[in-house]
């Protein structure tokens, strides 16, 4: 048996964890929804009227 730095069971695991988070962020946000993620967490800023 070789001895290596990372296993093909943790590639296997990161590949997994990535796609179900994956899917855990775009099932939060909505497929459908037409506001982008920057609205959905800042607010829009707003300038202050001139004096």
């Amino acid at each position: 048996m070789t001895m290596g730095l990372f296993k093909a069971d943790f590639y296997r695991f990161f590949a997994l964890g990535f796609a179900g988070g994956a899917l855990l962020v775009l099932g939060v946000l909505g497929l459908d929804s037409h506001a982008t993620l920057a609205n959905n967490i800042v607010p829009p800023a707003h300038a202050e009227a001139a004096h």
